[in-house]
């Protein structure tokens, strides 16, 4: 991936971050599978139960990499909500959103923390919105530790999918919408 791309996702992704703490949602994570350079598309977790269900959730996110036959993948996700959600321990003191470029060679782990910060409301007494304010980011991590279903995730994007079937892609795509996952293709291949 060029940096224009990684850039381009690590742009979006904090853009995402901060509408989402504006308007009181928790993002959710997130993988961006490649092929060739090309992003294919974006897949958001399905709602999960805490515990096992949001562990084998997260885990799947790698169905879609692994039936496009992703050359990279990035994921995204916010520290400390994921371990909550997958009732980890997590030593983040602070909200960090974390991503990893990872390929069948290898991972990066990069780290963006931020403060989210509650404007008043007109009358001085009530927030009236949250945003959040990026602190610097420490510089990334090659083999950075990775969360148990991310781990698993990156692992299982690059594990050929064996699926009897013409199109393992568009199968997978309906599978993953069906189990309700949000999925947005690119339009190369959309169509």
């Amino acid at each position: 991936m060029d940096s224009r791309t990684w850039d381009a996702l690590v742009d979006a992704m904090k853009d995402s971050y901060a509408t989402g703490v504006s308007e009181g949602a928790a993002p959710v994570p997130v993988i961006m599978p490649l092929v060739r350079g090309a992003l294919v598309g974006l897949v958001w977790l399905r709602p999960v139960r805490p515990g096992t269900d949001a562990l084998t959730g997260i885990a799947a996110l790698s169905n879609i990499a692994a039936a496009a036959g992703a050359d990279e993948v990035v994921l995204a996700w916010e520290s400390r909500a994921v371990a909550a959600l997958c009732e980890v321990p997590t030593s983040e003191a602070t909200p960090c959103l974390t991503m990893v470029h990872a390929t069948a060679d290898g991972h990066v782990l990069h780290r963006f923390p931020y403060t989210e910060v509650l404007s008043d409301g007109p009358d001085g007494s009530s927030p009236q919105s949250t945003r959040i304010d990026w602190t610097p980011a420490p510089a990334p991590r090659p083999g950075g530790e990775l969360v148990a279903p991310v781990r698993a995730a990156v692992d299982y994007a690059f594990t050929p999918m064996d699926m009897d079937h013409p199109n393992p892609f568009g199968v997978t795509v309906l599978l993953m919408e069906e189990d309700g996952y949000t999925v947005r293709l690119t339009e190369t291949l959309d169509g």
